[in-house]
C-alpha cells in the first residue's frame, strides 16, 4: 500500500521556515483617502474586519509624486470609463487595442526619444517578457546583468535560457573583464537598472554605454524608478545623463512616478515589433483597461510639462536625509529620493515596523531577504512632494523611541 503524498505538511514546513526567518510577509490592509495622501486608513481582523481607530501617515508608497491623486489623471480616467466602459474587451490583437492604447505607446515614445513603445499589464511582465524573448530572437545572446538587478530581470534573463554573466554592482572594471573575454562574434546585452530601489543609487549610464559600443553591445535599462523624476520632462536618469539616445531599449513604469498601472519598453520600430510579435508575456494576456491608459496618458502629459513635483520630492527627500542623520539613525547613503534605513535583522526589521504601525500609526514596509541580502534588511521611506516637516519630525520622533526599545544601534 503506496503512501499518499503529505502536500499541506509540505506548504506548512514552507511557511514555518518563513516565520522562524522572520521573511513571512503581513499584508497591511489600507485604504488611502483620496485627495488626502499620504493619511490612509487602516483595517483590522481577518478577511478585512472593522476600521481600526488609527488612521495611519503611508511611509512606503511607489506613488512618488502623488499622481494618483492628481485631478488631471483621476478626470481622465473617469472619462474614459464613462466613454468606453471598465475593461479592454481582449488582448492586443482580439479587440484589445484601443485608441487610448495607441496614443499612450505614442506618447512614451516621444518622451523617451525612440521610434515605437510598447505596453505591458505590469513592469514585471515587460521585463521578464522582453529580456525571455530577446534570447529567443538573437541566436547565442550573452547577458551581462547587474548583480543588484530586480527580480522581474533575473527571471527575464533565466527565461530565456541564454549564456549570462553578472557583474558586481555598479562595477565597471568588472564589467569590463567580462565583456573582454567574451566571444566577440557573439551577440551581448548589457542590463541594468537607472535607479537601484533597495539602496537608492544611480548606475554610471555614461561608462556603462562607452563599454557597450567599445564592445558591440546592445543596452538594456530599467527606469522603472527614474521615469517621470528625472531628467528633462520626466525622461528619467538616461535623459539626465545625456545618455538616452545612446541606450538601445528602455523599460519603464506606470504604476510609480506616474501613480498608475502597466509597464513598457521603448525603443527602435523592428525591436518593438519583435517583442510585439514574440513575447508571450505580451501576446497572450488581455491589455490594461483603457482607464489605466488614459490616466497614464494624462499623467505623462502633465510631467512632461511640471517641473513642480519633480523639485518638490527632491526638497522633501532632502530634508528627510537630514533629520535622519542629525538623529544618528544608520541610514544609507542615498543620492536619490529613496531612503533606506538599516536595521541588520530579518525578525527585528519587522519587529520594528510592527512598532511603528501599531504604535505611532506610522507605515514602512520591512524590505528583508530575498529582496536584499541577508544582513542588510532594511527600512525603505520614500517621501513625496505631500510629506510636510510636521510628518518627518513625528516620523523621526516615533524612528528615536522605536529604536531605543530595541537597542538597535545608531549611525557611526
Amino acid at each position: 500500500m503506496s503512501m499518499a503524498f503529505s502536500y499541506d505538511s509540505s506548504f506548512q514546513d514552507a511557511l514555518s521556515a518563513l516565520k522562524r526567518e522572520g521573511r513571512y510577509r503581513v499584508f497591511a490592509d489600507i485604504m488611502r483617502e483620496r485627495g488626502n495622501y499620504p493619511k490612509a486608513d487602516t483595517y483590522s481582523g481577518a478577511g478585512g474586519g472593522s476600521k481600526s481607530e488609527r488612521p495611519i501617515t503611508v511611509w512606503c508608497s511607489n506613488d512618488y509624486l502623488n499622481m494618483g491623486q492628481q485631478p488631471k489623471v483621476l478626470a481622465a480616467m473617469h472619462e474614459a470609463l464613462d466613454t468606453v466602459g471598465a475593461g479592454s474587451g481582449g488582448t492586443r490583437n482580439i479587440s484589445g487595442t484601443s485608441h487610448y492604447h495607441v496614443e499612450l505607446e505614442r506618447e512614451l515614445a516621444d518622451l523617451h526619444g525612440k521610434e515605437a513603445a510598447l505596453l505591458f499589464t505590469s513592469g514585471f511582465v515587460s521585463n521578464d517578457a522582453t529580456l525571455s524573448t530577446l534570447a529567443k530572437i538573437l541566436p547565442g545572446l550573452i547577458i551581462f546583468s547587474d548583480e543588484y538587478n530586480h527580480a522581474s530581470m533575473i527571471e527575464g534573463i533565466r527565461h530565456g535560457g541564454t549564456v549570462k554573466y553578472v557583474f558586481r554592482h555598479n562595477d565597471m572594471a568588472h564589467l569590463e573583464q567580462l565583456l573582454a573575454s567574451a566571444n566577440p562574434a557573439a551577440p551581448k546585452l548589457i542590463a541594468f537598472e537607472s535607479v537601484y530601489s533597495m539602496e537608492g543609487n544611480f548606475s554610471p549610464t555614461n561608462a556603462i554605454c562607452d563599454l557597450a559600443e567599445k564592445y558591440g553591445a546592445m543596452t538594456y535599462i530599467d527606469e522603472v524608478h527614474g521615469v517621470g523624476l528625472y531628467g528633462p520632462r520626466g525622461a528619467g536618469v538616461a535623459a539626465r545623463d545625456g545618455t538616452m539616445a545612446r541606450i538601445d531599449i528602455i523599460e519603464g513604469t506606470l504604476a510609480k512616478a506616474f501613480g498608475v498601472m502597466g509597464g513598457y519598453i521603448a525603443a527602435s520600430a523592428k525591436l518593438v515589433d519583435c517583442i510585439r510579435s514574440f513575447a508571450p508575456g505580451f501576446i497572450f494576456t488581455t491589455s490594461i483597461a483603457p482607464t489605466l491608459a488614459a490616466g497614464a496618458l494624462a499623467s505623462i502629459r502633465h510631467l512632461k510639462q511640471s517641473d513642480v513635483e519633480r523639485e518638490r520630492l527632491a526638497e522633501r527627500a532632502a530634508a528627510l536625509k537630514a533629520l535622519l542623520i542629525s538623529a544618528d539613525l544608520p541610514m544609507m547613503e542615498s543620492p536619490s529620493h529613496i531612503v533606506p534605513l538599516i536595521v541588520g535583522d530579518a525578525a527585528l526589521c519587522k519587529k520594528v515596523a510592527d512598532a511603528l504601525l501599531n504604535d505611532y500609526g506610522i507605515y514602512v514596509q520591512p524590505i528583508n531577504y530575498p529582496t536584499v541580502p541577508r544582513g542588510t534588511e532594511r527600512l525603505r521611506f520614500t517621501p513625496s512632494p505631500v510629506h510636510d516637516d510636521a510628518m518627518m519630525q513625528t516620523l523621526v520622533a516615533a524612528l528615536n523611541s522605536v529604536w531605543d526599545a530595541n537597542r538597535i544601534a545608531r549611525a557611526a
